[in-house]
């Protein structure tokens, strides 16, 4: 079956030692999981979550108690003071630009610590002239770099004490870049330097592919806001889209009036029958993120016997979902995102070609054959046409189907 599924006979005997290799690495995912299990399991008991939370609100969205549960329920796993979760935010850049636009105001200094954020927010920050930036309204933008994949604190230090910053920003995960992802020991660390010279300065953590991958979150080693997709890990697989903001409570209200209007904030935006889907797509994450990262483990380790650059490796400790490959030339990127594509339960017939996607600078190839469109925890693969020509992979609902569909990808790059 397997062979008639399009997977090369010499690929199958390599899984099986790949699978071998890797088991010790499962298990620790496997603790991890039952650990954010339980947190999940007793922020639901805690919040006496019930049936009549599945009711749905329209038009205003007044009074909604399966809405305003939901984000108490995220409070509480985050050990955060309030949570804003709707799904009036489209992406985890949305959610984002909301945060931006409503911590920040004209005058006031944004400083990026990890480098320059993902592609999608070039164009909010004003890097990309666009009109409606946060540079046409006055707000100033630096970045400092990382250095051998460790934050710069002299150089983050030594800016803080110059002037006034009003909020640093933390990228966790990679993006299109070669970095490598930030780990929750490196945040707590860079947090307690931070703080040693400056009490009042927001830290805002970009959280998207980073939820439940490690037992503890940003606002549990210090950050005032974290900020993720809910087409990303917490969603499950199930939440159709939406976004989520946790942390400080007079942050998060600052939040919620920029994403509805000042004054209302959090007391409106309807559910629209969605709280069932998101309360089970939060329940079924820390499993679902789990799948994603043993199929990136069983990726890398394949891959790497290959003679391909990988990162993470197999066995390194992984601070998000996405698996780096470097493939070193566009061919074999496009052909490996097609196997992806061709791998996956929905439109596997189609053949992704790069493009000028919105938000890139770069042509991307996309493959993502998802019950949700856009959903990156489920199985997709993707990345810009530019040296060193990486493919970034992340998700998979279920490590049995993620590991068929990079097995029948490897054999279409080989072939």
């Amino acid at each position: 079956m397997l062979e008639e599924f399009g997977i090369k006979k010499q690929i199958i005997e390599l899984s099986k030692e790949v699978e071998l290799e890797i088991k010790d690495e499962l298990l620790k995912v496997d603790l991890i999981c039952q650990n954010n299990s339980l947190k999940v399991l007793k922020a639901f008991n805690k919040n006496k979550v019930s049936d009549i939370h599945f009711n749905s609100t329209t038009g205003y969205g007044y009074n909604d108690i399966g809405r305003d549960t939901i984000e108490k329920v995220y409070a509480d796993i985050f050990e955060a003071e309030d949570a804003l979760v709707r799904s009036q935010f489209i992406s985890g850049s949305h959610a984002l630009t909301v945060a931006l636009f409503a911590f920040l105001r004209p005058g006031d200094v944004l400083l990026s610590i990890t480098g320059k954020p993902y592609d999608t927010l070039d164009e909010v920050i004003g890097i990309e002239e666009n009109a409606s930036s946060l540079k046409s309204f006055g707000i100033k933008y630096e970045q400092i770099d990382l250095i051998d994949n460790e934050f710069d604190i002299n150089a983050i230090c030594n800016r803080l004490k110059k002037s006034k910053v009003k909020l640093i920003e933390i990228q966790r995960s990679k993006g299109y870049s070669t970095r490598k992802s930030i780990t929750i020991e490196q945040l707590k660390d860079v947090i307690v330097e931070i703080r040693k010279v400056d009490k009042d300065v927001i830290i805002m953590i970009d959280n998207c592919y980073c939820e439940f991958v490690d037992i503890i979150e940003p606002t549990q080693v210090g950050a005032d806001i974290a900020v993720g997709s809910l087409i990303k890990n917490l969603g499950g697989g199930i939440a159709p889209n939406g976004a989520y903001i946790v942390g400080k409570k007079n942050l998060v209200s600052l939040a919620a009036e920029r994403l509805t209007v000042p004054g209302e904030g959090k007391e409106v935006g309807p559910s629209l029958g969605m709280n069932k889907s998101l309360l089970q797509g939060l329940f079924l994450a820390p499993s679902v993120v789990a799948s994603s990262l043993k199929t990136a483990i069983f990726t890398s380790c394949l891959l790497e016997k290959l003679g391909y650059k990988v990162e993470p490796k197999f066995n390194s400790q992984r601070a998000d979902i996405v698996q780096n490959i470097e493939f070193g030339n566009s061919s074999d990127l496009i052909k490996y995102c097609q196997g992806i594509q061709a791998g996956s339960p929905i439109d596997s017939f189609a053949i992704p070609e790069p493009w000028d996607m919105p938000g890139y600078t770069d042509k991307v190839i996309m493959a993502a054959g998802a019950f949700t469109q856009g959903s990156s925890i489920e199985l997709s693969c993707d990345g810009p046409i530019r040296a060193p020509f990486i493919a970034y992979q992340q998700g998979s609902l279920t490590y049995e189907y993620g590991k068929l569909a990079v097995m029948r990808a490897v054999s279409l790059l080989i072939k």
